[in-house]
């Protein structure tokens, strides 16, 4: 049977070193894995709501008001990603990783209170490997978009009816401290998932799905980099699908959140009382996202005497600021409320003793990230293609 990488070493005058093959994944050294942005400052020196108390609300009341009406929130996004080391390469006398990845980004919609089903689903297999693979740096996409092409018609793919969608270079110079190919590989992928997410967002807003009575929860923030290519590269051009999208994080870096003399306020977060959450404030990104400022706050959807940490039950949630006056004076309070407490009413079911991050997940959240990880195929399978 033909093997990928002696396909690939021939078909780029390359030289494979038949290295350990492992999935990331599986090897990773416990941590947590914060979805704030690098650099990311919460300053409480500027509101993101229109109402500037400094206190904290409680939004129990609210949200048993709207217990049985019809929710707020009907379609659900998640993105996933499992990378793997598949080998070392040589060229020009230096040695670069071969970075496989799957990519799973779906969206569930609630067609009643106990029935989701399946409204959009990207599921696709892709490579990194270093620019060096195309040595001429002529029209480079054509090579490798011809290189996947030529690789699809291996028996080992075609056996199993799978294929490889895109072949992602990565730069292969200009390391700086601490940094490796084997990320770079791993950033590639990483930002393909972001662009399939982006990508979903963009059909449902086009096909009307998304309004003022049926928003979209995405699992993760919303603060895209900008990035050189794709459809969707720039944040501030496609802005307008996402007025009716909230972002949701399950970990976040309690430190960002600084007071007004930049110091860490995370204590604010590890002591909302229960079904309360803190004031809106401004973030803006910076002048490489163009103008997009976000409204951000936290909420505690459970309980502490259930929970393991200070944070642990805590949700933060972003929503993309879309007009000038919003930019100027942020969100009304009344609707951040209003999605407050609909974001609340998601908490239950709980999926406790199936993850251990089930104080901090919303039920269609999880639902829609089994669904997504349910269509992978196993780790060995992949591997054994190489």
């Amino acid at each position: 049977m033909d093997k990928i990488l002696s396909f690939i070493a021939k078909e780029t005058n390359g030289k494979c070193y038949t290295s350990f093959k492992f999935c990331h994944d599986g090897v990773a050294v416990p941590s947590i894995a914060y979805e704030d942005k690098p650099g990311e400052k919460i300053s409480l020196k500027e509101y993101g709501e229109t109402d500037h108390s400094p206190n904290t609300r409680d939004m129990t009341k609210r949200a048993k008001q709207i217990e049985g009406s019809t929710p707020l929130f009907n379609f659900f996004l998640d993105g996933s990603r499992r990378t793997y080391k598949v080998d070392d390469i040589e060229y020009q006398k230096k040695i670069f990783p071969i970075v496989a990845g799957q990519i799973g980004v779906g969206c569930c919609q609630r067609i009643d209170k106990s029935t989701f089903c399946k409204t959009a689903l990207e599921h696709n297999l892709v490579l990194s490997l270093p620019d060096y693979a195309h040595a001429d740096g002529y029209k480079p996409e054509l090579f490798f978009n011809s290189l996947a092409e030529k690789i699809n018609q291996i028996s080992s793919l075609t056996k199993y009816n799978l294929k490889f969608s895109k072949i992602l270079p990565y730069i292969s110079k200009g390391l700086q401290e601490g940094e490796t190919f084997e990320n770079r590989g791993i950033a590639k992928i990483q930002d393909e998932m972001i662009e399939c997410e982006k990508k979903i967002v963009s059909q449902l807003t086009a096909k009307n799905l998304l309004n003022e009575c049926s928003y979209l929860i995405k699992d993760g923030s919303l603060q895209y980099k900008p990035m050189k290519t794709g459809d969707y590269r720039e944040i501030s051009k496609i802005r307008n699908n996402y007025r009716c999208v909230i972002g949701v994080s399950k970990q976040f870096n309690p430190e960002l959140l600084k007071d007004k003399n930049n110091k860490s306020n995370a204590s604010t977060i590890a002591h909302l009382d229960l079904y309360h959450r803190t004031p809106a404030f401004m973030y803006e990104p910076g002048t490489q996202f163009g103008d997009v400022k976000f409204a951000i706050w936290y909420v505690r959807i459970r309980d502490t005497k259930y929970t393991n940490t200070p944070f642990s039950g805590i949700l933060k949630v972003e929503k993309m600021l879309m007009t000038g006056s919003e930019s100027k004076n942020g969100l009304e309070t009344d609707e951040i409320d209003a999605i407050t407490a609909n974001i609340i009413n998601e908490r239950n079911p709980v999926c406790y003793g199936s993850d251990n991050r089930w104080a901090n997940h919303l039920y269609p959240i999880y639902l829609t990230e089994k669904y997504i990880k349910s269509q992978y195929i196993s780790d060995l399978h992949l591997l054994n293609l190489f």
